[in-house]
């Protein structure tokens, strides 16, 4: 049975606001927060247990010491290098990996057969796909926050074209959190209408914003795929969105949901796609990442997945994995 406790390693901007949301969220029953700045951790942990009166109860310790994972259903490691402005996510694989590396080997002692490992530093996919073959825990243990953003931004989009609330959007993107995702528009939907069939409804009604659906999808995908680039040239990081879908994710884990994400986890076989981590529709619950149901997405798109791993599988090889 799970016991609603959570550990998240790296207080910095994503990661203190990772807490923040789980302290709001009701899901949790403890939340510790562990950073290389023992003051960092424990300062955020004294500033969320002052608002403690006006939210449902929950244990808000912060500090250094790794013994304190001990029991965590989960363990959410956002600590790392920080993007640069204009730096892709594959360029921070470099910098990130021997931080990285670090952190799990500490970590990892203190973890036992039921801690779900999630990992959020990017480039996720390369890092989950490292935490998977350092931990060498059950693939399903092991999830990366992968494109849940991706996708929820790209929802965010259509929505804002279509003027339809986002959560009645249905769409994927799969492949890498990064420049080599995929927009799954075989799969997208409103109200069981195709996006085009959806356009073509809005024609009807004289919007001329949807004339053409080919223009607007690749505009969309830009928009959805460059998001954090222009995020961090504004303000210099992302985390209010990235703890948020870190928080859905939680939830279907803690409340054993199984529903549909599109987390990174290993594949092996699926799509036929080997030995990488990368994100599929995923049906997630208390063990993890569970199951994956191939969904026929296009020949298009089940190529351009394929590139994408392929992409990833030769960026571990060069740093050793």
């Amino acid at each position: 049975m799970l016991k609603g406790k959570i550990t998240i390693i790296g207080a910095g901007f994503v990661g203190s606001t990772i807490a923040y949301t789980m302290m709001l969220s009701g899901l949790v029953s403890e939340v510790v927060l562990l950073d290389i700045s023992k003051d960092k951790a424990e300062g955020d942990a004294l500033d969320l247990n002052h608002g403690m009166s006006f939210i449902s109860p929950v244990k808000i310790t912060g500090g250094d010491d790794y013994a304190a994972i001990k029991g965590s259903d989960m363990l959410i490691i956002t600590a790392g290098v920080g993007q640069r402005p204009g730096e892709s996510r594959i360029d921070l694989l470099k910098r990130n990996v021997s931080v990285f590396e670090d952190i799990l080997n500490k970590s990892l002692k203190y973890c036992d057969n039921s801690t779900v490992l999630m990992v959020v530093t990017n480039p996720v996919d390369i890092l989950t796909y490292i935490a998977q073959r350092i931990s060498g825990f059950p693939k399903n243990m092991v999830i990366g926050s992968g494109t849940v953003l991706d996708t929820a931004r790209l929802k965010f989009l259509i929505g804002e074209h279509t003027g339809i609330d986002p959560r009645n959007v249905h769409t994927y993107i799969i492949g890498e959190h990064g420049d080599t995702e995929v927009a799954a528009w075989s799969m997208t939907t409103i109200a069981g209408f195709s996006l085009d069939q959806y356009c073509d409804i809005c024609k009807l009604c004289g919007d001329p914003k949807t004339t053409d659906t080919r223009i607007c999808k690749n505009e969309l995908y830009e928009k959805t795929k460059n998001a954090a680039y222009e995020i961090i040239e504004k303000k210099g990081a992302t985390y209010y969105a990235i703890a948020v879908s870190v928080r859905r994710i939680v939830e279907c884990i803690i409340g054993n949901e199984n529903s549909i994400l599109t987390v990174s986890s290993l594949l092996e076989g699926e799509y036929g796609i080997r030995n990488i981590c990368l994100s599929v529709p995923t049906i997630v619950n208390s063990k993890g990442a569970e199951l994956i149901p191939e969904l026929p997405f296009s020949e298009n798109e089940c190529k351009a997945l394929l590139d994408s791993a392929d992409t990833l599988s030769k960026l571990a090889r060069e740093v050793g994995y």
